[in-house]
């Protein structure tokens, strides 16, 4: 009874076991099916992704879901094709990533994927001979998975996953996983950059527009250079954005405008072509790009190495006639991403429209000029031609006639009108020779540089001084003279700003043939008795060298008047 009983339980044992079996294989093709729809589902939420940082968030989250990772990570290797420009990471808190510090540039066992992109699986990451360990307040980890993430056959970055929970290795049917995740996050990936592409592409055009309709409203240079600036540090997403223009020789740069940053502390600021970023690409007339702004060797004299700034990128604004117009550099904080070559490229184009704009802004302001100019010319002629006719046939009428008045005081009155008249034709002479002075624009001539002398003094004195000149200035004063002209007509104008307290200034300078006169005559204190005269004495002193002389007096109705006058032709 015994052994039926046995044999009678040996075929429900192993009907058991067959269960047992069955129900192995319905749970691990269960769990592949679930595995295989969470891939399908990670898939999906990664490929309807169109923003590009969104994307590859995205893609690091569904890969330590579908392996059950506790740490994961996607390293974007840079342009160098060495090291790490991103690196996303899923699993630690901001604060933990804050106490490690700066993210990895992609040296040790992270480097090994860049290095030779094929998949890793280590069951202790700390004993392959890549690892050195983990830098302080890292968080310890074992188990390490990596894959590489490829766009059309380039390596775009790598997958790190590490610590699957439940302290089991990955395997690889994990590997499997996520190298499947890996091709979908390629196509992801260019997908999202390519709609990227367009969208930058859109907005440079959309800038490209807003320039054109600013020139052709009669924009000015500093508006226009406004414009390029602003849009391009928009639309990259630079810190700050600089316009420099080079200096005459090209060993120095000079900023014309500075957005973002500390821009108030980089106005008008001066820098050597040599070791600096924008002085590279003025050199060689293209791009020049930096990861590091603020460290780079290779650029000591840039002044924004202070300022804390990461990858950069300096373009050239135009070449004419083989010289640089402008150079346009852009700068991101420290950490963002590389300026690529795809984000380069469509800047470049701007660079190029921004450039011809700027060149037709100078067309259009050279245009300007030449019409102010020609206008000034016909104001000069009708001046000549009518008014100062006119005048001088009244002031000879006048004179006729005074002989023919018999009252003392009548007659007196109408030699005053006609000297009335004959100041007044000084004036307008002298209104003449300033706008012909403008209208002959670089002209290097005795009175253009006159007039530009007693401009330039307005602003210290706070009012126009009154200049008059007569003579053949710029033909009869030889060249050394007109210097000590120029020279003597500076310190006297100057003194009057510093000294004098004066409301009113009159320069007259003649040339009689004989001689050179230069007087500069003002309504203001004087000269104090005991004031420092050194200034008074090498204004004597020049005279006396060409042979002249020079004489202060104190008129009776106040004021100071300086007579400085140098003989010609000797």
């Amino acid at each position: 009874m015994g052994g039926d009983e046995t044999r009678s339980r040996i075929p429900h044992l192993r009907l058991d076991e067959l269960l047992e079996e069955l129900q192995a294989r319905i749970d691990a093709a269960r769990g592949t099916r679930d595995r295989v729809h969470s891939l399908l589902e990670a898939v999906l939420s990664v490929g309807r992704e169109l923003d590009l940082t969104q994307a590859l968030r995205r893609i690091v989250e569904a890969a330590a879901v579908l392996v059950d990772a506790r740490y994961a990570a996607l390293g974007v290797i840079g342009q160098d094709g060495k090291t790490l420009s991103q690196f996303l990471t899923v699993g630690m808190s901001e604060q933990e990533i804050t106490a490690i510090g700066p993210h990895p540039t992609g040296k040790g066992l992270l480097g090994q994927l860049i290095h030779h992109p094929e998949a890793l699986r280590l069951g202790d990451l700390s004993s392959h001979t890549a690892s050195y360990g983990f830098p302080a307040n890292h968080p310890p980890m074992r188990t390490f998975l990596g894959v590489p993430v490829r766009v059309r056959e380039e390596v775009f970055g790598n997958l790190y996953l590490t610590d699957k929970r439940g302290g089991e290795d990955f395997d690889a049917d994990d590997e499997s996983v996520i190298a499947t995740l890996a091709v979908a996050a390629g196509v992801a990936i260019d997908n999202a950059r390519l709609y990227e592409e367009a969208q930058h592409q859109q907005r440079w055009l959309a800038a490209s527009a807003e320039i054109t309709r600013s020139l052709l409203s009669g924009s000015s240079r500093e508006q226009v250079v406004e414009l390029i600036a602003q849009r391009a540090r928009e639309i990259t997403g630079a810190e700050l954005a600089d316009v420099v223009v080079p200096e005459e020789g090209g060993e120095r740069l000079r900023l014309e405008l500075a957005l973002g940053g500390n821009a108030h502390a980089r106005q008008n600021m001066v820098v050597p072509a040599q070791g600096t970023l924008s002085g590279t690409a003025c050199a060689q007339g293209s791009p020049a790009t930096t990861s590091d702004l603020a460290h780079d060797a290779r650029l000591p004299a840039d002044p924004r190495r202070s300022e804390g700034l990461g990858p950069a990128v300096a373009v050239p604004l135009g070449r004419t006639a083989g010289h640089i117009d402008a150079v346009l550099l852009l700068a991101r904080s420290a950490g963002e991403a590389e300026f690529t070559e795809r984000e380069i490229s469509p800047l470049l184009g701007f660079a190029d429209q921004a450039a011809l704009g700027l060149e037709l802004a100078a067309r259009r302001r050279d245009a300007e000029q030449l019409a102010m100019l020609e206008d000034r010319d016909r104001i000069a002629r009708d001046l000549h031609d009518l008014a100062i006719q006119r005048l001088f046939a009244t002031g000879m009428t006048l004179q006729s006639a005074a002989r023919f008045i018999d009252h003392s005081g009548a007659s007196d009155r109408v030699l005053r009108a006609v000297g009335d008249l004959d100041e007044t034709i000084k004036i307008i002479r002298s209104t003449i020779f300033g706008l012909r002075a403008r209208d002959e624009g670089a002209s290097q001539g005795l009175r253009a540089r006159v007039v530009r002398v007693v401009e330039e003094a307005q602003a210290a004195l706070g009012f126009a001084p009154r200049l008059s000149m007569e003579g053949l200035l710029d033909t009869d004063v030889p060249g050394e003279v007109a210097d000590h002209v120029l020279a003597v007509l500076g310190e006297a104008l100057s003194n009057a700003a510093r000294h004098a307290q004066a409301a009113r200034v009159e320069v007259v300078l003649q040339a009689t043939g004989k001689e050179v006169v230069l007087t500069v005559r003002d309504d203001g204190v004087g000269v104090p008795e005991q004031g420092r005269r050194s200034g008074l004495r090498n204004l004597a002193e020049r005279a006396e060298g060409l042979g002249g002389a020079m004489e202060l007096t104190g008129p009776a109705d106040g004021g100071t008047s300086l007579v400085w006058s140098v003989p010609l032709g000797r």
